[in-house]
């Protein structure tokens, strides 16, 4: 069979799946494989649950006129998400980064929203499954579509905007992520910047970047548009309002000043907020329609959540640490104005060679403040037992949390997804 003649099948059963656990009737089911699971073994409870067709890549598990037989079903996927993306000639705003992409993204949706039809990245389904996964949900309707893009290796954003072709693109920044894969902070920059790359080949093609960071301004560079957004001297500019615990910015939109209160913890998602702005700005939503977007967006997803426990307040950053952004989070927690703070950190990932830099790194930085309690959670924390409470697990960091009976204490709970930090928050105190 072709994509082509697969695509007719798609329109007829748009609904794409590829876990039968989520499987409704009527959707188009994929047979993909991975570490501890082949989804070919599932093809046909896939048709017993009500699929009305499924895409398999063994011939053992093909059933003819119930089953498509490709070489591979994770490519026909790709294949038929950028056959779908191709009927399309609506602004697609591609989202990468080494931090604050899914924050942006999530604000940029609920600013677009506020005109337009959009069609955004679900979650975190921003990787070879998740990019065309999302391309397919796409229905022609759209206005505008948004595709956030992770990666944490060469080529990788290379390859999805192949498959999106996006005709606008935004780099949150280049940090200290996924250095195993990327090889060092000069690999982050390439890998991120095979976004700008693939700008760079069309005609017209938009880039909006934060001016603030030089290396962004010299990655931009043979953009046919390129939009600024930054402190200062930049299209759109804003600044922190003033110290609180959420941010609040003053924003210059136009011929506005427009003060934004938001419900994200941390000064360091001004760019992300500046962002948001400054794609809504260019796409003609208004200055106060931007406002309210922003105001009444909450953040979910253990994403810089404030969240109130009893008499304790807790900061959930738990789904993503590197050395960039784990600074950025105990830098602005030191300056919270509270009595008893409590940090409790997670290892990180992916760090490679430079794990025990990184986390030693990260203990100097931890030992410039004065804090109530200072937990590290995770193997790589293991060398500085004896100068802070550490566990193996978060697990055991839980059931110690649990034994503490906080009391108005304010905690920051931060760590790599491996680490699973956000089970310690069932352990804090309710009442």
């Amino acid at each position: 069979m072709t994509i082509d003649a697969l695509y007719q099948i798609y329109l007829q059963y748009p609904n794409i799946q590829t876990d039968t656990r989520k499987l409704k009737k009527g959707d188009l089911f994929f047979a993909l494989k991975g570490a501890n699971f082949n989804g070919n073994a599932f093809a046909a409870k896939a048709l017993e649950a009500g699929a009305a067709y499924a895409v398999v890549d063994e011939p053992e598990y093909h059933i003819p006129g119930k089953t498509f037989l490709f070489d591979d079903a994770l490519k026909a996927l790709q294949q038929l998400a950028h056959h779908h993306r191709l009927q399309f000639s609506i602004p697609f705003i591609a989202i990468t980064g080494s931090n604050g992409k899914t924050t942006t993204k999530e604000l940029v949706h609920a600013v677009l929203t506020q005109k337009y039809r959009v069609y955004t990245t679900e979650g975190n389904l921003n990787n070879h499954i998740g990019v065309p996964l999302t391309l397919l949900k796409i229905k022609q309707d759209a206005a505008l579509a948004v595709i956030e893009m992770g990666a944490n290796h060469l080529h990788e954003i290379e390859f999805y905007c192949s498959i999106a072709e996006p005709t606008h693109g935004l780099i949150t920044n280049c940090g200290k992520a996924h250095l195993e894969g990327f090889g060092g902070i000069e690999g982050v920059k390439k890998g991120k910047g095979e976004l700008f790359d693939f700008l760079r080949t069309r005609e017209k093609a938009t880039a909006f970047i934060m001016k603030d960071y030089d290396y962004l301004r010299s990655m931009s560079k043979g953009i046919a548009e390129v939009i600024t957004y930054g402190t200062a001297d930049a299209d759109i500019t804003g600044n922190v309002n003033k110290e609180s615990t959420f941010l609040e910015a003053l924003v210059n939109i136009g011929d506005s000043k427009l003060p934004i209160s938001t419900q994200l913890v941390g000064d360091y998602n001004l760019p992300n907020l500046l962002a948001a702005v400054a794609i809504g700005y260019h796409f003609s939503v208004a200055a106060e329609q931007i406002k309210a977007a922003i105001e009444n967006y909450h953040p979910s997803n253990s994403r810089s959540q404030l969240i109130e426990s009893g008499s304790n307040k807790i900061i959930l950053d738990a789904y993503n640490a590197n050395p960039s952004s784990m600074k950025l989070a105990i830098d602005n927690f030191a300056r919270t104005e509270a009595a008893d703070k409590i940090l409790m950190l997670g290892a990180m990932a992916e760090m490679g060679d430079e794990t025990e830099k990184e986390h030693q790194s990260l203990i100097d930085q931890i030992k410039k403040y004065n804090w109530q309690q200072v937990v590290l959670v995770g193997k790589p924390f293991a060398p500085f037992r004896d100068q802070f409470q550490y566990f193996d697990t978060s697990a055991a960091a839980a059931d110690w949390a649990r034994a503490q009976n906080f009391q108005n204490s304010y905690l920051l709970i931060k760590g790599s997804r491996s680490s699973q930090m956000e089970h310690i928050l069932t352990a804090i105190n309710t009442n």
